[in-house]
């Protein structure tokens, strides 16, 4: 398998249902109190494109993108519009949002991340997908010129510095990023006459760990 880095298109996904999940296993003990524990360090997300699809030229550009990945066996892009920035949506995003790392004098390589925070409890999530072009990177406050003083890989979310930060420095950063996903089933099954009347395939899209 592969992972194409083409982006599903966002005219299908906007409107899709979906968003994270957890798996959690809970014990319920004799006295009624329940153990609680989880296998996964991190959420995996689940999508639903069937619901945004429109018209007949819709159904065959997902026909062709699901083709182009043979079902489920290659990954891809998907922009999840209720979370797709470094920032909350209806902000734009800029260098300060993320704070990223800080510098050793030594390390000069940074994965992207998000935070989420609430309640005094964070959750980090690793940024695997960033939107090329979208990236901006600051260092103790001031904002860094990409191809100068860093570059990034688009295809992990990795950033590298040309010199790395001086001990105790901030590194953060702001970006748009995408999820990467597959398809979660092996097959997509329209009805023309249904379509027509007003029922949706379920086209399920599901996160992977890269």
């Amino acid at each position: 398998m592969a992972f194409h880095e083409v982006r599903f298109p966002v005219k299908l996904s906007f409107g899709s249902l979906g968003g994270p999940e957890r798996r959690t296993e809970i014990v319920t003990l004799a006295n009624g109190f329940e153990e609680r524990n989880t296998p996964w360090a991190e959420t995996r997300r689940r999508y639903d494109a069937g619901v945004s699809l429109r018209s007949l030229d819709d159904i065959a550009e997902l026909i062709a993108f699901f083709e182009a990945r043979q079902g489920q066996l290659h990954a891809f892009r998907w922009k999840d519009w209720a979370d797709y920035k470094s920032c909350s949506p209806s902000s734009a995003h800029a260098f300060a949002d993320q704070v990223i790392g800080s510098g050793d004098g030594v390390r000069s390589e940074f994965q992207l991340i998000k935070t989420y925070t609430s309640g005094g409890h964070s959750q980090v999530r690793r940024i695997a997908k960033p939107v090329a072009g979208t990236v901006c990177v600051g260092l103790q406050g001031d904002e860094l010129a990409e191809g100068v003083h860093f570059s990034v890989d688009p295809g992990t979310g990795m950033i590298n510095f040309a010199s790395p930060p001086s001990v105790g420095e901030t590194v953060t950063a702001g970006y748009e990023f995408d999820v990467p996903v597959r398809f979660d089933a092996d097959a997509i099954q329209v009805s023309v006459a249904s379509f027509q009347a007003g029922e949706v395939p379920n086209v399920p899209v599901v996160e992977v760990r890269l």
